[in-house]
C-alpha cells in the first residue's frame, strides 16, 4: 500500500501499490502531462469577416421622367460635394438620394440649407428602417439577397449614364453596383477596386445572389464589376452608349477577364 499525500491533509488517501505504479507509468508515457478527455479540442480560428457600414438617414429629392435628367441632377449634386445617386422609383419615374446622416434632424437641416440655396426643391427624409438591410435580421439573409437582385433588375434596359472620372479606376461601371447596395441600406464604396477590397472573397462555385463579380482591364487590374443574379448570370453596365443588361459569366470574354468575386453579407 502507498500513502498518497494531498495539498489538503484531510484528503490524504491510501491506494494499492499496483494502482500507484500504473498511474506513474501512464504519466511517464504521456511525457509527464496529465490527460483530460473531457475537454473538447479548441475550435478552428475564424478569419474576421468584413462588413459594410449601414446607411443612416438620407435625403431624397427630385422626380424625373427620364434617366438622363435624373443623371444630370445627380451630377449637379456631386459638383456641390454631395455623394448622390439616382434610381428607378417605378417605371418611367426616377429619383435621387444623397447623404448619410446620423439623425433625422441633421438630415432635415442639411436639406433645408440646400433648398434655401436653390440646389434642391422638395425633399423627403429616408429613415434607416426603410431599407431592406434593416429587415434582414427578421427575414433572413436570402431576403436581402433577393432585394439586391430585384433592385439591379429595375435598371435593366436603362441607358448607361453615370459617366466617370476615369475608366481605369472602374468608377463608371461601379455606379450601378454602388447604387444597388445603397438603395438597400449598405454603404458600398464608389469605384470597383475599392469595392473589391471591401468584400469577402468567394469561390466561383459558392456564388450567391447579390454577390459582386469583378473583371480585369488593362494590366490585369480590377476595372469592371457586376451583380451576380444566379444561374451563371450577372447584371452590369457594359460601358458608355450601352444599356444595362444581363450577361453570362461563361462567355469567353468574361471568363477570361474574371478576377474574383466578393460577398458583403
Amino acid at each position: 500500500m502507498i500513502r498518497i499525500l494531498s495539498a489538503n491533509p484531510l484528503k490524504t488517501r491510501i491506494v494499492p501499490f499496483g494502482l500507484a505504479i500504473a498511474c506513474l507509468l501512464l504519466v511517464v508515457a504521456c511525457g509527464g502531462r496529465s490527460v483530460r478527455r473531457d475537454v473538447p479540442p479548441s475550435p478552428r480560428k475564424v478569419v474576421d469577416k468584413k462588413e459594410l457600414s449601414r446607411l443612416g438617414y438620407t435625403i431624397q429629392a427630385g422626380a424625373f421622367a427620364s434617366a438622363a435628367n435624373a443623371a444630370a441632377f445627380t451630377r449637379r449634386l456631386q459638383e456641390n460635394g454631395l455623394d448622390s445617386t439616382y434610381f428607378v422609383a417605378r417605371q418611367g419615374l426616377y429619383k435621387v438620394r444623397f447623404g448619410d446622416f446620423s439623425t433625422r434632424q441633421k438630415a432635415r437641416a442639411r436639406a433645408e440649407e440646400l433648398k434655401a440655396s436653390g440646389i434642391i426643391e422638395e425633399f423627403y427624409i429616408v429613415a434607416p428602417e426603410q431599407y431592406a438591410v434593416s429587415r434582414m435580421d427578421a427575414r433572413g439573409e436570402h431576403y436581402l439577397r433577393d432585394e439586391l437582385v430585384k433592385t439591379a433588375r429595375s435598371f435593366l434596359g436603362i441607358d448607361y449614364l453615370w459617366g466617370g472620372e476615369s475608366a481605369e479606376t472602374g468608377f463608371d461601371c461601379s455606379g450601378l453596383t454602388m447604387t444597388v447596395y445603397q438603395l438597400n441600406g449598405l454603404a458600398l464604396p464608389r469605384n470597383s477596386r475599392q469595392q473589391f477590397a471591401a468584400g469577402n472573397p468567394v469561390e466561383l462555385s459558392s456564388l450567391q445572389k447579390g454577390d459582386l463579380i469583378f473583371f480585369a482591364g488593362v494590366g490585369d487590374k480590377v476595372s469592371h464589376v457586376g451583380v451576380f443574379i444566379g444561374e451563371g448570370r450577372f447584371i452590369h453596365a457594359p460601358g458608355k452608349g450601352k444599356k444595362i443588361r444581363i450577361d453570362k459569366l461563361e462567355k469567353d470574354y468574361f471568363s477570361r477577364k474574371f478576377v474574383g468575386a466578393r460577398s458583403y453579407l
